[in-house]
């Protein structure tokens, strides 16, 4: 026994209110074998919160890797690094993360707001200790992990963001001959045209695509796919199987009266440009339109554009902004402004280019479909607000073109089957934002997880 006991703790589950209390001065709770007991505290304590989530059929786990995408072990990788044993945590977080060190940054950490630490202090900064991991591997041998068999099967990856990486690199250690096409001239998708270098060092994901290379994965840019009528040309290739994940590269339009005339830009361009180091003009006031991370990022670029001043302009509040939150605190340390319960109406022009914007204020009414309140405009609000930059970052869809030999949504994205990933064309699987919408990168990863999962299971 540990700490001078001499008997097992005893814990009435029926009695307890998930307060914590106990659970902060038991040093019975360090002991493993502990842990596992099924009266023990802190299997109380996951039992209550993971109730509402877990299946009868399943094992809880703890919150924070409930909550994730993933599933990753961090109880066990946050264990590992408080013990100094870096490269065993580094090994346990690739085993089910082929993109740990892009997550240790960018990732909007489930995991953290699930932790049950938080009720005590505050919850364990497990976003931080992957990225402080990461550069333990920039700074040492990455461990090297590789395919278990060999298959014969070659698999065609169709798009090289967080969504195709990790497709690609389960399906090598499976054993696929894998090869990844990209239409940009640089891998990494959203990830590299999408994030700033400034929340995403570009070094950083070149790290993790060239492990992934290492496992023998062939990456192609500049290298653009079309499905052909009969839907063969993938097998005319040598390939068995597709995973399609293009994600969604283009901007929602703001459709008011105006949005053609030159400055104003669409987002999602805006921030590839800037990302692959295109010439782009913006000028010295700069109104961004949106609340999301791409909103964000295009607001703080045009700060290092050299903007004199930025402006975000949302239709809802504060609490509905679909932005990391660390992100707004960010933009508003860097002096750009934050203007909730407004919307466009009317960009203004003067010999042919934006020179301001007419919008009008807002009220919240009634839940939409998104469950979010909707923005209902307040009859005789308008004003005016002279710009010479607009960019527009309400939303992002799919490009209709590159999906015309496949069933659709209502709006663009693929439909699939939900279980597989499944396309309605034959070996074709598709995920990430190209199925979704936009959404978060460890949510692609989970969908590129999956898509392999499928191929493996169709081509088996």
């Amino acid at each position: 026994m540990a700490e001078g006991r001499t008997h097992k703790p005893v814990v009435q589950s029926s009695r307890c209110q998930s307060c914590n209390v106990c659970i902060r001065g038991c040093p019975a709770e360090l002991i493993p074998e502990y842990r596992e007991e099924e009266g023990s505290l802190r299997a109380v304590l996951y039992a209550k919160k993971t109730a509402r989530t877990a299946s009868k059929e399943t094992i809880p786990v703890p919150p924070c890797q409930e909550a994730c995408p993933i599933r990753q072990d961090t109880r066990g990788y946050v264990g590992l690094i408080a013990r100094g044993k870096l490269k065993e945590a580094l090994e346990l977080i690739r085993e089910v993360n082929p993109l740990p060190a892009v997550c240790g940054f960018i990732c909007h950490h489930l995991c953290e707001e699930a932790c049950l630490r938080e009720s005590v202090d505050q919850a364990v900064p497990m976003r931080l200790l992957k990225r402080f991991v990461a550069q333990y591997e920039r700074e040492s041998d990455r461990p090297k992990p590789r395919p278990e068999k060999r298959r014969n099967e070659r698999v065609l990856i169709v798009g090289s963001g967080p969504a195709g990486l990790a497709a690609a690199n389960d399906l090598r250690l499976l054993g696929y001959g894998v090869t990844v096409f990209e239409a940009l001239p640089v891998l990494g998708g959203m990830l590299a045209v999408g994030i700033p270098e400034f929340r995403l060092p570009r070094d950083i994901l070149q790290l993790e695509i060239e492990g992934i290379q290492e496992l023998g994965v062939e990456m192609m840019t500049n290298q653009r796919f079309s499905f052909e009528e009969d839907g063969g040309s993938f097998q005319k290739r040598g390939f068995k199987a597709v995973f399609l994940s293009i994600g969604a590269h283009r901007s929602s339009k703001l459709n008011v009266q105006g949005e053609k005339l030159k400055g104003v830009l669409p987002g999602v361009e805006f921030l590839r440009s800037v990302n692959l180091g295109e010439a782009i003009r913006i000028g010295k006031k700069v109104a961004v339109v949106g609340g999301g991370n791409v909103a964000l990022d295009c607001a703080r670029s045009a700060i290092r554009l050299g903007a004199d001043a930025v402006e975000i302009y949302y239709r809802r509040s504060r609490d509905e902004m679909p932005a990391i939150a660390e992100e707004v605190e960010e933009a508003a340390r860097e002096g750009i402004g934050l203007h909730l319960l407004v919307s466009p109406i009317k960009m203004i022009g003067k010999g042919g280019r934006v020179a301001g914007v007419e919008l009008i204020r807002m009220k919240l009414g009634e839940p939409d479909g998104t469950g979010r309140p909707r923005p209902i405009p307040v009859e005789g609000s308008q004003f005016k607000v002279g710009v010479d930059t607009v960019i527009a970052a309400i939303g992002q869809r799919v490009d209709r073109r590159l999906l015309r030999k496949f069933d659709t949504n209502k709006d663009g994205t693929l439909r699939v089957d939900p279980e597989t990933g499944a396309t309605s064309m034959e070996g074709v699987f598709a995920g990430g934002d190209a199925v979704t919408g936009p959404g978060w990168a460890i949510d692609a990863i989970a969908a590129g997880k999956k898509g392999a999962k499928s191929i493996d299971q169709y081509l088996s």
